[in-house]
């Protein structure tokens, strides 16, 4: 989904003044959390094929707290920029 709206969005957050280091650690983030949550969750469907054993439910339940913990590193990239920006400025 990425290769296809990237290049239309990514001119559009560009002519906006956004950092594209910025915006690609926060759609990385972003595809993260698609990636642990419903309905895509690919993670969680390969997890439940590898521990067959465990109900699906039990595996949501366990990758709650880093799904928390994604989106509050979400807010926390979205609010304050240079927590992306500090690495690469001192290269």
């Amino acid at each position: 989904m990425i290769v296809l709206t990237l290049p239309f969005v990514f001119p559009v957050v560009k002519s906006l003044g956004f950092d594209p280091v910025w915006f690609g650690v926060y759609m990385t983030l972003m595809q993260e959390v698609a990636m642990l949550t419903p309905p895509i969750g690919l993670n969680v469907f390969v997890m439940a094929k590898v521990v067959p054993d465990v109900p699906m439910v039990d595996i949501f339940r366990g990758v709650t707290p880093f799904v928390i913990i994604c989106l509050a590193a979400v807010v926390l990239l979205a609010a304050f920029p240079q927590i992306a920006l500090w690495l690469p400025s001192l290269m």
